[in-house]
C-alpha cells in the first residue's frame, strides 16, 4: 500500500482527531480562509468547549482601577477599530484572535489596547506563526489584565525567550484555568521548567501538545502536578522523547506524581513514547485517580506485550468512559488482558482499539465483555476483519453513534449485514473508506437512506471506493433522507482518476435534500469546467465547501450575502 494511502495518513482513522490531524486541519484552515487582499478571519474564531465551573472553584475577578468615563470611551474605540480590521467584534471579555496573521507590530498595539479590557477573560492568539520571538510585548503588560482565566497560544513558534517572558507574565493571571502551548517546538527544555513554577492552584487545564518535551521536563511536570489541586485535563501528546532514558526513571516519577492529581479527568499521552515497563509506573498511579474518565495512550508502539502491565489497575478506574489505544500495535496477549478488565469499567462508552491488526481475531469476546447497551463508539478501522469477526461486530451495532469500520476490504459486498442492524435514528457518524464497496452495497446503503434509518446521520465517509459504478453512487445521491448530514466524502484515492459525469447531475439535484450538509470531498474526480460551473451555482447560496483535486471551491466566499459565521 502506498504511504499516501495508509489508513494512519487519514482522518477518518479515529473517530477523535490526533493532534497531527489537527495541526493539519489548522494549517488547512489557515490557507482556505484568507482573502487574497489584507488578512481574513471568521467572525466567530473555532473555540473548545470549556469545562463548566465548578462550586467555589472561581475566585471573583478584581480589575484594576476603571480609568476616567471619556478615556474609557476612547479606548474601546481603538479596540473595536483594531479587531474590525482583523474580521472581528470586540468582546470586552474575550480576545479571539487565531489564524490572524498577527505580526509583531500588531503584538504591540494589542499590548496598548490592553488597559481598555480590564474585564478581559479569554485571549486566543493561535496559530499566528509570525509572534515568535516577540511575545514579551504582549506579556509584559498582563498585569493590566489579572482576571484572564484562559490563554491559548498554539503554533506560535515561540521560543525559550517567549517562554520566559510567559513565566514571568504568569504571575500577573492568579485566575489562570486554561493554559495551551502546544504545537510550539521551542516550549520544551529549561524554560518550560521555569514556566511550570508559575503555574497557580486555579489552573485546570494544560496542554502541552508536541511542543519537544525532554524526560527532564517529564520530571517538572511531576513535580508541577502537587502544586496545582485541581488540575483536571493534562495533554502532553505528540512528545515522543518523554521516555528517552533507558530505565525510564523521570517519566516513572512523573507518572508517580500523578497519583496526587486526584481530580484529574483526562489524561492524554498519545505519541509520547511509553514503553511496556513504563506502563507499570502509570498503571499504579491509575488506581489513585478516582475522577478520570478518559485515557489516551494511542500510538505508542513500544508498549506492545506490556498492556497486562496496566490493565491490572484499569479496574479501579470505575468511571472511565473513554479509552484510546488505537496504532499500538497490540498483541493477541494485550487484548486478552484488556477482554478480561473490560467488564469492570462499567462506565465506558467509547473504546478506540483501530489499527491494532490483531484485533480482527477476537472482536466476538470483545464484543461480548463490553457494557454495550451505552456503548457509543467503537472505531474498529483497519484491524484485519474477518467474515466472522465482522459478523461478531453487528451485534454492537444497534448501540452506536459512530461506526468505522474503513480499510476492511471484507465489509465489500456485506454491506448490507451492518446495514441492518443499525438502529434508526441513532447513528450519527458512518466511516466506509476503502471497503471495496460494490454497486449493490451503495444500493442497499440507498434502501436505508429512503426508510429514514440514517436521519441523524452527520457524516458519511464513502472515500476511496473506486470500484463502485455509476448507478450506485447515483442510487446513493437521489434516495434523500439525509436531511442531518454534515460531511460528505467521496473522494477517490490519489492514485485514481475518473470522471463524476455520469452521477454530477444526481448530486446537484440531491443538495437541495441535504440542507445541513457544509463539506462535499470530490477529489480525484474529474470534471469539465462547465460542470464544475453547474455544481458552483447548485451551492451558491449555501455555506458549502466543495474539495475537488488539488483546489477547494467555497461558496461560503461565492455570496456575499451569506457570511454567516462559522460554527
Amino acid at each position: 500500500m502506498e504511504a499516501a494511502d495508509s489508513p494512519q495518513g487519514r482522518d477518518g482513522g479515529s473517530q477523535r482527531r490526533s493532534p497531527l490531524d489537527v495541526l493539519m486541519s489548522q494549517i488547512r484552515k489557515k490557507r482556505s480562509d484568507r482573502k487574497p487582499l489584507g488578512r481574513f478571519l471568521s467572525w466567530t474564531s473555532e473555540r473548545t468547549g470549556t469545562p463548566e465551573d465548578e462550586p467555589n472553584c472561581r475566585e471573583e475577578t478584581r480589575p484594576g482601577p476603571a480609568p476616567p468615563e471619556g478615556e474609557r470611551d476612547v479606548g474601546w474605540g481603538r479596540v473595536s477599530a483594531f479587531l474590525q480590521k482583523l474580521g472581528k467584534k470586540a468582546d470586552s471579555r474575550s480576545l479571539s484572535l487565531a489564524h490572524c496573521d498577527l505580526t509583531a507590530t500588531d503584538l504591540l498595539e494589542l499590548a496598548s489596547l490592553l488597559q481598555s479590557l480590564p474585564q478581559l477573560e479569554e485571549v486566543d492568539v493561535s496559530w499566528n506563526d509570525l509572534i515568535g520571538g516577540g511575545l514579551m510585548a504582549i506579556t509584559s503588560h498582563f498585569q493590566l489584565v489579572g482576571g484572564v482565566r484562559t490563554l491559548r497560544l498554539c503554533g506560535c513558534r515561540l521560543d525559550g525567550e517567549d517562554v520566559a517572558a510567559l513565566a514571568e507574565g504568569l504571575g500577573y493571571t492568579p485566575l489562570l484555568e486554561i493554559l495551551d502551548l502546544s504545537w510550539n517546538s521551542g516550549v520544551g527544555g529549561g524554560a518550560l521548567r521555569s514556566l511550570l513554577g508559575k503555574l497557580q492552584p486555579p489552573l485546570r487545564e494544560l496542554h502541552l501538545v508536541a511542543c519537544q518535551l525532554t524526560e527532564a521536563d517529564s520530571s517538572a511536570l511531576g513535580g508541577m502536578v502537587a502544586t496545582l489541586p485541581r488540575l483536571c485535563v493534562l495533554d502532553v501528546s505528540c512528545n515522543p522523547q518523554l521516555v528517552k532514558d533507558s530505565n525510564g526513571a523521570a517519566f516513572n516519577q512523573f507518572a508517580a506524581s500523578l497519583s496526587q492529581a486526584t481530580p484529574l479527568t483526562t489524561l492524554r499521552l498519545q505519541a509520547s513514547g511509553l514503553t511496556a515497563d513504563s506502563l507499570a509506573a502509570l498503571g499504579t498511579s491509575l488506581s489513585s485517580l478516582p475522577s478520570l474518565r478518559e485515557l489516551d495512550l494511542s500510538c505508542n508502539k513500544h508498549l506492545s506485550g506490556g498492556l497486562s502491565h496496566l490493565t491490572f489497575y484499569l479496574a479501579h478506574v470505575a468511571h472511565l468512559e473513554s479509552l484510546d489505544l488505537h496504532l499500538c500495535a497490540l498483541t493477541r496477549a494485550d487484548l486478552e488482558a484488556l477482554i478480561q478488565v473490560l467488564p469492570t469499567l462499567t462506565a465506558l462508552t467509547r473504546l478506540d482499539l483501530s489499527s491494532n491488526k490483531e484485533v480482527g481475531g477476537v472482536v466476538h469476546p470483545l464484543v461480548s465483555s463490553l457494557p454495550l447497551t451505552q456503548m457509543r463508539r467503537l472505531p474498529l478501522n483497519s484491524c484485519s476483519l474477518s467474515q466472522e469477526s465482522f459478523t461478531a461486530l453487528t451485534l454492537a451495532v444497534p448501540h452506536l453513534r459512530s461506526v468505522d469500520v474503513s480499510w476492511c476490504k471484507v465489509v465489500g459486498g456485506r454491506l448490507a449485514l451492518l446495514l441492518d442492524a443499525l438502529q434508526p435514528s441513532v447513528i450519527v457518524e458512518l466511516r466506509l473508506s476503502s471497503c471495496q464497496l460494490t454497486a449493490d452495497d451503495l444500493h442497499h446503503l440507498a434502501a436505508v437512506c429512503r426508510r429514514g434509518s440514517l436521519s441523524s446521520l452527520r457524516v458519511l465517509d464513502l472515500s476511496y471506493n473506486g470500484s463502485v459504478a455509476d448507478d450506485g453512487w447515483s442510487a446513493v445521491l437521489a434516495a434523500g433522507g439525509l436531511a442531518s448530514l454534515e460531511d460528505l466524502d467521496l473522494s477517490l484515492r490519489p492514485s485514481a482518476s475518473a470522471s463524476c459525469s455520469a452521477w454530477l447531475p444526481v448530486l446537484i439535484r440531491g443538495l437541495p435534500q441535504m440542507p445541513a450538509l457544509t463539506r462535499l470531498a470530490l477529489q480525484r474526480w474529474t470534471a469539465t469546467s462547465q460542470e464544475r460551473r453547474r455544481l458552483g451555482r447548485g451551492t451558491k447560496s449555501r455555506a458549502l465547501l466543495v474539495e475537488w483535486d488539488s483546489d477547494i471551491t467555497d461558496s461560503r466566499r461565492q455570496s456575499s450575502s451569506h457570511d454567516t459565521p462559522e460554527e
